[in-house]
């Protein structure tokens, strides 16, 4: 019991000279790659934290320095992939105008969905070919490979099937009614 107490204060005054002479050097190497001094702070805690951790699970770390500095650096990495949030008034702040309705972005969807339930009114071999093409959005490539026909015949049916039914959709929709399709 007394030996693993004496480890455990051994690498707390070790832990701790660390955090006297690293420490500051960590905070301005954090602040200065993040570009914030509260971030860098933070990171260079989360340093500590997980480089104790690893000391109390017995690991061994030969250049206290080195190992600091290579677990600020992933951390450093993590922050910048994490997903960035940003608040509606800062964005306003920045200029953002949100928008209340995007009539021409729903008339686009609407016009989709009719054009998705009438490739069902197509003939089978353009049926297929369509639905891949668009709904799937497979490459002429993929097609050809799935329904085991050369590429260009692939194409050519894609072609021949989206102008009968852009033919199908102008039938079904009153030049009034319908947007340019």
């Amino acid at each position: 019991m007394k030996t693993q107490e004496k480890e455990v204060q051994q690498m707390s005054s070790l832990f701790t000279s660390a955090y006297r002479s690293y420490a500051p050097g960590l905070n301005a190497f954090a602040s200065l790659r993040v570009h914030n001094q509260e971030l860098g702070e933070d990171l260079v805690q989360d340093t500590f934290i997980k480089t104790w951790a690893y000391l109390v699970k017995n690991g061994k770390i030969e250049i206290m320095k080195g190992f600091l500095y290579h677990v600020l650096k992933d951390l450093i990495v993590d922050e910048y992939r994490k997903h960035k949030t940003t608040s509606l008034d800062a964005m306003i702040e920045n200029g953002f105008e949100p928008s209340i309705g995007n009539i021409s972005r729903l008339a686009n969807v609407f016009d989709g969905r009719n054009a998705a339930l009438l490739i069902n009114d197509l003939p089978r071999k353009y049926q297929k070919v369509i639905h891949m093409r668009y709904v799937q959005d497979l490459s002429l490539e993929e097609i050809a490979l799935l329904t085991k026909q050369s590429k260009n015949t692939t194409t050519v049916q894609a072609h021949r099937g989206l102008a009968k039914l852009k033919v199908l959709y102008n039938e079904h929709h009153p030049k009034k009614d319908r947007r340019t399709f």
